[in-house]
C-alpha cells in the first residue's frame, strides 16, 4: 500500500509479503518492456527489493519453503531397496539397515520417506506354501474347466477340511508394501500346516454351502466316506 503524507511527502513503501496482485501484474507489464527496478518501484508503489524478489520468482519458480531435506534422492532409492529386499522387516531394522548405509536420518524421518514412497505397514496375505509342480497342477486344471457350463458345474461340490488355532493375535510380522501389492509373491505370508486344536469339515456348491462337521480324528477315506453318508 502507498500512502503520502501531505506535511512531509514522503512515501510508504508496502513490505514484500504485501505486494497485490495488481502490483505485480505492473510489474510484470514493465519488465516485459524494459524498465528498470528504479523505475517499476515507483510506478508500483513498492520497493526495488520487492520488485527484484517477484521477478526472479517468475524467472526461477517459486521454490519449496521449509527447511531442506537431509536426505537425498540417492538416499531414499537406496531405502527403497532396502525395504523390497525384505519387507518383513520393521521399520526399527529398516532404519539401522539405512543408517549403515551412511545416511543420516532418525527413525521418523525413515517412517516419513518410506510413507512417501507408498509403503504402508499392513498384515500379509496368507496363501498356501506350494512348490512349481504343484502350481503348474492347478493352473492346468483351471484353464481345463473354464469353459465349462452352469449345469457342469452344478455337478460339483467342493469339500475340505482345516485345523483352527483356539488362539488369537499370532499375525506374525507385518509387510511393507505399496497399494495394489497384496497378492505380489514377495509380499505374502506362506502358511503350512501345523497342529491345531479343533478340525473342521464343509462343502460348497452352486447350491450353497453345507453344514460345518467337526472331527476328533484325520481325515482318511473311511472317515470321509462315513462324513458324507451321515
Amino acid at each position: 500500500m502507498v500512502s503520502q503524507s501531505s506535511s512531509v511527502g514522503y512515501t510508504i513503501m508496502r513490505n514484500t509479503a504485501d505486494v497485490t496482485v495488481v502490483q505485480k501484474t505492473t510489474i510484470d507489464t514493465l519488465h516485459t518492456e524494459g524498465k528498470t527496478l528504479k523505475v517499476i518501484a515507483k510506478e508500483a508503489g513498492c520497493s526495488q527489493s520487492s520488485v527484484s524478489k517477484h521477478i526472479n520468482r517468475e524467472v526461477k519458480g517459486r521454490k519449496r519453503c521449509g527447511r531442506k531435506k537431509c536426505t537425498s534422492n540417492r538416499d531414499n532409492r537406496t531405502l527403497e531397496r532396502i525395504v523390497k529386499q525384505n519387507p518383513f522387516k520393521n521399520v526399527g531394522e529398516i532404519h539401522k539397515e539405512w543408517t549403515a548405509a551412511g545416511v543420516s536420518a532418525s527413525r521418523t524421518t525413515t517412517h516419513r520417506r518410506m510413507q512417501n514412497m507408498g509403503f504402508s505397514c499392513r498384515i500379509p496375505c496368507v496363501k498356501p506354501l506350494l512348490n512349481n509342480r504343484q502350481r503348474q497342477k492347478r493352473l492346468a486344471w483351471a484353464k481345463d474347466k473354464k469353459d465349462w457350463t452352469a449345469a457342469e458345474w452344478s455337478k460339483v461340490m467342493f469339500s475340505d477340511e482345516s485345523k483352527f488355532c483356539i488362539s488369537f493375535g499370532n499375525q506374525g510380522p507385518r509387510v511393507s508394501r505399496k497399494r495394489g501389492e497384496a497378492q505380489n509373491p514377495h509380499c505374502l505370508r506362506s502358511s503350512v500346516k501345523f497342529p491345531q486344536s479343533v478340525m473342521v469339515w464343509g462343502t460348497m456348491s452352486s447350491a450353497g454351502v453345507g453344514p460345518l462337521c467337526f472331527l476328533r480324528s484325520k481325515v482318511n477315506a473311511a472317515v470321509y466316506q462315513d462324513i458324507l453318508t451321515s
